[in-house]
């Protein structure tokens, strides 16, 4: 695997790992890598400082340096990038109702309002009940916006 340094056009440096200069720039060409900020496809790879072995001395006896280990992100960020671009993609084509979702999908269901594409909130229960009627529905991670 590689790690680069990733950096979009607005400047939002960020990580990526791949796993070959090839995969990246294969990736990149094509828009699959996305600013985890503002969700610019136009990424590059940024300036990096080298990774330089030292030598050490078979008889020079050197305490080992203690290991400081970061906890992994709650979320990576190219998969952050790809639910705000989702986000964006929901809000562009379809209705928000709010929190009368569970009632309006019923309503498509039935006939008695026009079938689109609609986003909303309801509990647990009621996306339960929705299903058992046989009326699909899905649940996504809703991440803030991406310009937010």
């Amino acid at each position: 695997m590689i790690h680069y340094q990733l950096q979009c056009r607005a400047a939002h440096g960020f990580d990526g790992w791949f796993p070959d200069s090839a995969a990246f720039d294969a990736q990149a060409a094509r828009g699959l890598v996305a600013c985890p900020v503002c969700a610019d496809n136009g990424v590059t790879r940024a300036m990096m400082a080298p990774s330089v072995a030292r030598k050490h001395a078979a008889s020079v006896a050197e305490p080992a340096p203690a290991k400081t280990v970061a906890a992994p992100p709650a979320m990576p960020d190219h998969l952050r990038a790809m639910l705000q671009r989702m986000r964006a993609e929901v809000e562009r084509h379809c209705d928000y109702v709010g929190a009368d979702f569970a009632d309006e999908a019923r309503r498509m269901h039935n006939g008695d309002s026009d079938r689109r594409g609609i986003y909303g909130e309801t509990t647990p229960e009621q996306a339960e009940a929705l299903a058992e009627d046989g009326i699909e529905v899905a649940s996504i991670p809703w991440l803030p916006r991406a310009d937010a």
